[in-house]
């Protein structure tokens, strides 16, 4: 505001100015002047866009604490990232292990569960095989006693002994005719019916009888399957003599007197 306008002013109100009035006009104008002319003149723009030119400056201050806070937020993330890795890695590594550890269960289990197929097959073949070797044998016995049967042996002593060597071998019992023949002669003279009734089985009860003089409980307990359980019975007497003679002097043929 000039001096002109001011006095104006107080011209238009009818105002009457002393001295000392218009000196402070006159201040008053050149201070506010004064401060125009320095508002007019300041760097960088025309008066009224002082606060334009003061953000660029905010903005150009607040920029490196910005982008610090990005870098601190890109570092942490990297580093999240390298964590997530390493965890992922050894994750991957111990199922890795697990892996190897499972496959080789179940390979071991593989085998085993092979060997007890093996195993189960094998017994079976053996229990087949003894079963059948079994079957032969029984065959072959029941073939042996049928061709016994079959054969035809007269009624007299000789075909006595003749029968009771043909049970003996089937049965694994040994002797010969001669060791059979002799002992029958001294014990019976080739009586079936002989009796004993004099000797110390016979004070006891239990007489020798037959053809080799047996008693009851001997004949009882070497009785062989596949004759007659009759202690009297020719055949039956001599097999069961000739299978207590084996298993008490090893055959028949070892026995010259009293057994």
């Amino acid at each position: 505001m000039t001096v002109t306008r001011i006095l104006d002013q107080f011209r238009l109100t009818g105002t009457r100015l002393n001295t000392t009035q218009r000196t402070s006009a006159l201040g008053l104008a050149a201070v506010t002047g004064a401060a125009t002319l320095a508002l007019g003149f300041a760097p960088g723009g025309e008066q009224g866009d002082t606060r334009a030119e003061a953000r660029p400056a905010a903005a150009s201050a607040a920029l490196p604490a910005e982008t610090a806070a990005q870098a601190d937020e890109l570092s942490a993330e990297q580093g999240g990232l390298r964590a997530r890795a390493s965890t992922a890695y050894q994750q991957a590594q111990t199922d890795a292990v697990e892996a190897a550890q499972k496959a080789e269960a179940e390979k071991e289990a593989e085998a085993e569960k092979e060997a007890e197929a093996q195993a189960e097959t094998r017994a079976q073949v053996q229990a087949e095989r003894a079963a059948e070797a079994g079957t032969g044998q029984a065959a072959s016995r029941s073939h042996e006693r049928d061709a016994a049967a079959a054969t035809e042996y007269p009624d007299n002593l000789d075909g006595w002994i003749r029968e009771a060597l043909a049970i003996m071998e089937r049965e694994g019992i040994p002797g010969t005719y001669e060791g059979i023949h002799r002992n029958i002669m001294r014990e019976s003279s080739g009586n079936p019916r002989a009796i004993n009734t004099w000797d110390i089985n016979a004070r006891n009860g239990v007489p020798s009888k037959g053809l080799l003089q047996v008693i009851q409980p001997t004949f009882d307990a070497y009785h062989v399957e596949g004759t007659e359980y009759d202690l009297y019975d020719p055949v039956a007497n001599i097999v069961a003599a000739c299978n207590y003679a084996a298993d008490r002097y090893g055959s028949m043929d070892n026995v010259d007197s009293a057994y």
